[in-house]
């Protein structure tokens, strides 16, 4: 379903037919209704339907097409726009209806956007332009003087064509065009704004720099070396020490002691004393930047020592590569073979060291050990010397075999004594002699056990002396075990002071450089472009949020 298009109300000044003469105080037929007034419902439609007596030979096709024109509710605006197309291409309208039917005969859309804004007039409304002279607005020919003036002429018994006044549309055409145009200009404002900013702080500093990156910096020879740490062969090394060796993991710690060495201040001052580091780097056809003063102190050189001396580990191959640059290559050829040998004596002082710690310790056990083992021995001789019995354990033995050897003669006599009291009529002589072998073994028995007794009491006694003797063997054999265990632990940690040994091997040697190396002229000129871009854009970012927070 279609809407009809709402017809849209203009005030639109009319004049009627001229009427006959009139006396000055006769009302005027012709009515003029103000601009400011609206028009009755009627007045939407700026023009009538021409009089039949009047049109041409196809005046009833051409009343048809006009009355169904009129009746699309066209506004006066879109009329006076058809009108105004209808002169610009010559065609004999009568009217703006009638202006209408004859462009859609010739197939141009009176209402197009394009045909609209042929008909918008130069900004400021100034100066005609010439006849024929191309508009600086919209580019099509502008109207000549004739045409304006057709523009207002009225049509022979119909109304006049609208003023020369521009239309709220064509206004607003106008500003929009305007307001384009501003924007347009606040757009190149800005970007060569921009431009300005972009030029003043980065694309001056990125020629400063590659101006003295070209131009000033002087150049500077690297000589390039890699060595590496090895450890003695591991013979007859077992376990983790037998896996890890021959590995860069069993050398790591010396490398990365090596490496932490000859980039401390001790080696630059090493370097300084030997060859003169400081001096090299103070001389005056180095550029300033690079340049040390004529009495640096220790911290500027060694600033400059880590720029030009850059030494790196590689804990995959265990080797380790150093690069040290100078402003002539013969120098820097020197400077990496006096570091080389500075990491080889530190490399031998560790090992020296190391072993060193380890065999004092093995030896100052085997010494102690010797010493008791010397003083137990020396106990033992004592003991045995202050009884005047160099086995008490032995006499003490032989007593008891002596007493058993008694008690056992004593149980024999007394058995053939009981057996001789057993007759009725003992032999006196028997029974005598039997009695006094039984006393005679009695009597042996006390004496044995006395010397028992005794040789059991009193601190010198064959008890305590044999105690003490077993006491003093015992710490004996003790320290034998231990003087054994140290001589054992000398042998292994002499043999482990030997595992410990490290080599340095040099796998590159140095060599002059022909070309040099710094500075990389492209890569550090557009390291920083990189850099001043980067700046200038934190810097940027930051101030556009500070603006929006401050004005929000």
């Amino acid at each position: 379903m279609t809407t009809k298009p709402r017809a849209r109300k203009f005030r639109v000044r009319r004049t009627e037919p001229a009427a006959p003469a009139r006396s000055p105080d006769a009302p005027a037929t012709g009515v003029q209704r103000d601009d400011a007034r609206p028009l009755p419902p009627d007045a939407d439609r700026s023009e009538e339907t021409p009089d039949p007596a009047t049109a041409p030979h196809d005046a009833p096709t051409a009343v048809q097409e006009i009355a169904a024109i009129r009746d699309e509710g066209l506004s006066a605006r879109q009329l006076r726009l058809a009108r105004r197309v209808a002169q610009q291409h010559d065609l004999p309208a009568t009217s703006d209806l009638d202006a209408v039917r004859l462009l859609r005969q010739r197939g141009i859309d009176p209402f197009q956007h394009a045909n609209m804004l042929e008909l918008i007039v130069p900004k400021g409304g100034g100066e005609p332009h010439e006849s024929g002279a191309p508009d600086a607005f919209s580019g099509v020919p502008a109207p000549t003087d004739h045409q304006k003036r057709d523009l207002t002429r009225p049509v022979p018994g119909k109304i006049d064509l609208p003023s020369t006044g521009f239309s709220p549309a064509e206004r607003r055409n106008r500003e929009i065009g305007q307001i384009q145009r501003d924007i347009m200009l606040r757009r190149r404002r800005r970007l060569m704004l921009l431009l300005a900013r972009l030029a003043f702080f980065v694309a001056l500093p990125t020629f400063i720099a590659g101006w003295y990156f070209y131009r000033v910096a002087t150049p500077m020879y690297a000589a390039n070396s890699e060595f590496l740490i090895l450890q003695a062969d591991n013979v007859g090394g077992s376990g983790l020490g037998g896996l890890l060796s021959g590995t860069q993991f069993a050398t790591s710690q010396d490398s990365i002691a090596v490496q932490s060495y000859l980039q401390s201040k001790d080696a630059m001052l090493r370097l300084d004393r030997d060859v003169g580091f400081k001096s090299h780097f103070s001389q005056d056809w180095i550029d300033p930047i690079q340049r040390l003063s004529d009495t640096p102190t220790n911290e500027e050189a060694y600033k400059l020592y880590s720029k030009n001396v850059k030494i790196g580990y590689d804990p995959t191959e265990g080797v380790i590569r150093m690069e040290v640059s100078a402003a002539d290559p013969e120098v820097s050829a020197d400077f990496s073979t006096r570091l080389i040998s500075y990491a080889e004596e530190r490399v031998n002082d560790m090992s020296q060291q190391k072993r060193g710690d380890q065999m004092e310790d093995a030896l100052q056990g085997f010494e102690e050990a010797q010493a008791q083992r010397r003083n137990a021995q020396e106990a033992l001789v004592q003991l045995q010397q202050e009884g005047a019995i160099l086995d008490p354990e032995g006499v003490i033995a032989g007593l008891r075999a002596q007493i058993n050897n008694v008690e056992l003669q004593l149980q024999d006599r007394e058995l053939q004594l009981a057996a001789l009291l057993d007759n009725p009529v003992p032999n006196e002589a028997k029974v005598s002699g039997a009695e006094g072998d039984v006393r005679r073994l009695r009597e042996l028995l006390a004496r044995l056990n006395e010397r028992m007794v005794d040789a059991s009491k009193g601190e010198n006694s064959l008890a305590q002396l044999t105690v003490r003797i077993q006491m003093a063997q015992a710490d004996l054999a003790t320290r034998d075990m231990m003087l054994q265990s140290a001589l054992q632990q000398v042998e292994q940690t002499r043999m482990e002071a030997n595992r410990q040994v490290r080599y340095l091997t040099t796998s590159v040697e140095p060599v002059p450089s022909q070309d040099p190396a710094y500075p990389r002229k492209f890569e550090n000129t557009i390291l920083a472009f990189l850099i001043f871009a980067g700046i200038y854009l934190m810097i940027s970012l930051t101030a556009s949020i500070l603006r929006e927070q401050v004005t929000a």
